[in-house]
């Protein structure tokens, strides 16, 4: 009891002491604290089982263990969701998205650690996904629950939920700048000057306390074999175009398989997730984990890509496209490798595949240009860092998080251009054929997708259900005009839906229509509802977005519309007036900046 006075006291003494964003800047210092030792652990976790498992293993024989110890991962990761979790912790970004769109910014306690375990497991145990989406979950869930145990208003919850974000990308790959971009083209539908500061507070400390717990070293060691020269920009576009296409294929493919195993009980998902990762991991090792090992090689030059095909059915093969081949088949599955350890009941993320396809992607573009020799020579390690930003952009749709991030995780700054160009080339490319990112797909095909575009974000924020007017009298249409002149009077409406028995809408009585004749007591007994309804312009279904409101309210030039459900029952009237109201609400709650 004593603890919950003393709480009290502190909250009594802030809110006259210290104003609200002075306050928040003090919790985003605490969240990149507590986010970069999330980082840590998960990192630490992850580390500790797969040198547990393959330390013995053999670097020039095929090791059967491939078959097994990833089922073993999926399997304990699912598990432990399904009986212990008892909730849905898979797409951690798509979840984020959500919590913003709803204006709810309000992550459940469990996601600050649950994410955490179920994923270090699964990629421990050789998993094939990253554990970036996890961690950006985990970190979110971090700064919604710290702000709530703070009291913060709404609209410092979804400052927090974006610095929570920012402080996981931070600190995992001691990427500052790609942390608050990852937020701004991600995340947040819009940005004030109020929020930067916070995110700049969070992802910095957040990454000084990452080199703090690992050192100063980049997260992959690459040394630039030679400068850029500009007359490499054709290639680079090329490679751009390359990183967009297989961008589509991953988005693609994903959301297939993500429908494949949506359909299957746990038990079956996890039977057919299980099978299939063990069995493309075992004939692809570089498949197993996250598939840094296999960066770091690509990015460390010379003969060591060579290394790649051990264990595996290639090893000993001495053709110089013998790794083309083997590492185009790795591309191609890899997609399935990260679907099924998912769908399975794995926990991870598409963060670390993206810039795995990435880096093999600008490794075989310019190996396979320089074996053939139709141009001068083309770095291999530099195109396998602009591959990793080419597909990353591509992917998340962030060119700017894809540029700055390989940047920061490899300290290749001399490099900025053609990162850039490759970027943009592979955003461009995408675009045309895929409006979302594949974190966004799933909440746009519910309608439930926040924007960068302000006035559709605004949308999001509204319900039909929180706008509805309910208090509008109905009438039958066997009701006499005397019996609806006693409604009319009533009622400060002038418009009135009509119902049948069973609540179904079959039309609408304006007041304006009806005004010549309810004024003569004569036609009382003579005219019924049914004569003088009319149509309704059109039905709003209750399920509609706000934005197909919009539109049809801007089709009809009607200024009231009903809504029904999809059986056609009425169940209210929407007005304009009701929509304008609660969306300058909105924007003044969520794009003002305060003076306080």
């Amino acid at each position: 009891m004593q603890i919950k006075e003393i709480y009290n006291q502190f909250f009594l003494w802030r809110d006259s002491h210290i104003k609200e964003r002075h306050f928040l800047l003090f919790v985003c210092f605490l969240v990149g604290i507590l986010t970069a030792l999330a980082a840590w652990l998960l990192k630490t976790a992850i580390h500790f089982f797969q040198v547990f498992l393959t330390e013995n293993f053999s670097h020039a024989n095929m090791n059967f263990s491939y078959l097994l110890f990833p089922i073993v991962g999926i399997l304990l990761a699912g598990l432990y969701v399904k009986y212990i979790v008892k909730d849905d912790i898979s797409h951690g970004v798509t979840k984020i998205l959500f919590s913003i769109s709803q204006r709810k910014s309000r992550i459940k306690q469990h996601n600050m650690h649950s994410s955490l375990v179920a994923s270090s497991i699964t990629i421990g145990f050789g998993g094939s996904v990253g554990a970036e989406a996890p961690i950006v979950l985990t970190g979110s869930a971090i700064g919604s629950n710290l702000g709530r145990f703070f009291k913060l208003e709404q609209h410092s919850l979804m400052i927090l939920v974006g610095c929570g974000a920012a402080g996981a990308i931070a600190g995992i790959f001691k990427a500052p700048i790609a942390g608050i971009l990852f937020v701004i083209e991600v995340l947040l539908l819009d940005l004030t000057m109020s929020s930067i500061l916070p995110l700049l507070v969070t992802a910095v400390t957040a990454t000084t306390v990452s080199y703090l717990l690992t050192g100063m070293g980049a997260m992959f060691a690459y040394s630039q074999v030679e400068p850029f020269m500009l007359n490499r920009i054709p290639y680079v576009i090329l490679l751009g175009i390359l990183c967009g296409f297989i961008s589509l294929y991953v988005i693609r493919a994903m959301s297939w398989c993500e429908g494949i195993f949506h359909k299957l009980s746990h038990w079956k998902k996890f039977l057919l997730g299980g099978t299939l990762l063990s069995i493309l991991i075992f004939l692809f090792p570089p498949l197993f984990g996250e598939g840094y090992n296999t960066i770091n090689t690509l990015l460390a030059g010379g003969d060591s890509f060579r290394s790649l095909t051990n264990e595996s059915f290639f090893y000993n093969m001495e053709s110089r496209w013998t790794i083309v081949v083997f590492l185009v088949l790795v591309i191609l599955f890899k997609v399935f490798a990260t679907s099924a350890t998912n769908g399975g009941g794995g926990t991870g993320g598409v963060f670390a595949p993206t810039l795995f396809l990435g880096c093999i992607a600008g490794f075989i573009y310019s190996y396979a240009l320089n074996e053939m020799g139709y141009t001068t020579y083309l770095p291999q390690e530099n195109f396998a860092l602009m591959g990793m930003a080419g597909v990353m952009a591509g992917v998340m749709h962030a060119p700017l998080t894809g540029t700055f991030l390989i940047a920061e995780l490899t300290g290749g700054y001399d490099l900025f251009l053609p990162l850039m160009i490759v970027s943009l080339v592979s955003y461009g490319t995408i675009l045309v054929f895929e409006k979302h990112s594949i974190y966004a797909m799933r909440l746009a095909k519910r309608g439930e997708l926040i924007t960068h575009h302000k006035d559709k974000a605004v949308l999001t924020f509204l319900k039909i259900e929180d706008l509805l007017e309910k208090d509008i009298p109905t009438v039958r249409p066997t009701m006499s005009l005397g019996e609806m002149v006693k409604v009319i009077s009533s009622s400060n409406r002038n418009i009135f839906p009509v119902v049948n028995s069973d609540g179904v809408l079959l039309g609408l009585v304006m007041m304006n229509d009806i005004r010549n004749i309810m004024f003569r007591p004569e036609l009382y007994d003579r005219f019924t509802v049914q004569k003088f309804m009319v149509g309704a312009p059109a039905k709003i279904e209750i399920s509609s977005s706000m934005e197909e409101v919009m539109a049809t309210f801007e089709n009809t030039k009607a200024w009231n519309l009903p809504v029904i459900d999809d059986k056609g029952v009425y169940k209210g009237i929407l007005s304009q007036s009701s929509v304008f109201n609660s969306y300058r609400e909105v924007l003044v709650e969520n794009y003002s900046e305060t003076d306080e």
